[in-house]
């Protein structure tokens, strides 16, 4: 048994993950500052499932805050590192930003330094596909330049990466980036396409199609990426960055289809402008991902969908 620190617990992922992890009969410490950035008590019934493990320990603490997070590893000692924690949001990040640099930025650098300090055997940080930015060319690699986010989230989550790759260089942690491409499933984010549009479709009241819904997302269904995230945990691999995403983008009227024929409801669609830090397209090239570590989605959207729909209701 191995004790691994999950940030960011209480959250829709890292819940998922940190379920995992103690199924496979590990100790887990889940921390989380319990934002409300959307509704607080959603992850309080992710953390009442994890409470009900015996090897589940649970602290509120905030990455921004270094003397918070010393506390917490001056009574555990760590195997590995699971960082799933930091506000995500792209939108949300244009009105706040300073709060993504010191969660997503400052949080980060904090955890790998009291990881280095207690020599986890790996870190693995969870990135996104906003790095990719407003890219003509697809599938995503992990090759390509990502020198042009266009969201502070983006931007943070590039400066993150590039922090994990110092403190590889420098002091030798394992350090793994995982890019994850929309993430969805059961207790999924309110702020989320997933959520939002089957919340609004199957209440009758309108949803708001950004564009003319030509616009695709490679979405992800949340058990395969929790395999990705487990698999990349076990597998120390120096530096590495990896995708995580489904391969296989949806356009967005396809999305809302779905949706439709899965709740029985026909949506009342209400168009506006695609906001700036939106991108039209993202798709993952998960060569890499099946190369390291075995990676292989098999849920496609509409099982997804209805899995979340089952939850939902």
């Amino acid at each position: 048994m191995e004790t691994i620190l999950v940030t960011g617990a209480a959250g829709f992922i890292a819940s998922h993950l940190s379920e995992a992890l103690l199924e496979k009969g590990h100790k887990v410490i889940g921390i989380d500052n319990l934002h409300p950035y959307y509704d607080i008590k959603q992850k309080e019934a992710n953390l009442e499932i994890l409470k009900k493990y015996p090897n589940f320990t649970f602290y509120k603490a905030d990455l921004r805050y270094l003397e918070e997070l010393k506390e917490v590893f001056s009574k555990h000692k760590f195997d590995r590192i699971a960082h799933i924690g930091g506000n995500g949001g792209v939108r949300a990040s244009l009105e706040d930003p300073e709060y993504y640099q010191e969660t997503i930025v400052g949080g980060t650098t904090h955890l790998l330094r009291l990881g280095n300090e207690q020599e986890v055997k790996n870190f693995v940080f969870a990135s996104s596909s906003s790095v990719y930015g407003n890219r003509k060319t697809v599938p995503f690699k992990e090759t390509d330049n990502v020198d042009n986010p266009v969201s502070p989230y983006a931007a943070c989550k590039k400066a993150a990466e590039l922090m994990g790759y110092a403190w590889h260089y420098l002091y030798g942690l394992n350090v793994t980036c995982l890019r994850f491409f929309t993430v969805y499933g059961p207790r999924g984010r309110p702020d989320m396409a997933p959520f939002k549009f089957v919340k609004r479709i199957s209440e009758g009241t309108p949803v708001i199609r950004y564009g003319d819904g030509s616009s695709q997302r490679d979405y992800t269904y949340i058990a395969d990426v929790v395999k990705g995230i487990v698999a990349a945990l076990e597998r120390p691999l120096g530096y590495e960055i990896i995708n995580l995403g489904n391969n296989k983008p949806i356009a967005l009227n396809d999305f809302i289809k779905t949706i439709e024929e899965i709740t029985g409801k026909k949506a009342i669609i209400k168009e506006e402008p695609m906001p700036k830090a939106d991108v039209p397209i993202t798709y993952a090239d998960i060569s890499k991902a099946k190369e390291l570590l075995d990676f292989e989605p098999v849920t496609q959207i509409r099982e997804g969908m209805a899995k979340f729909w089952e939850w939902f209701k």
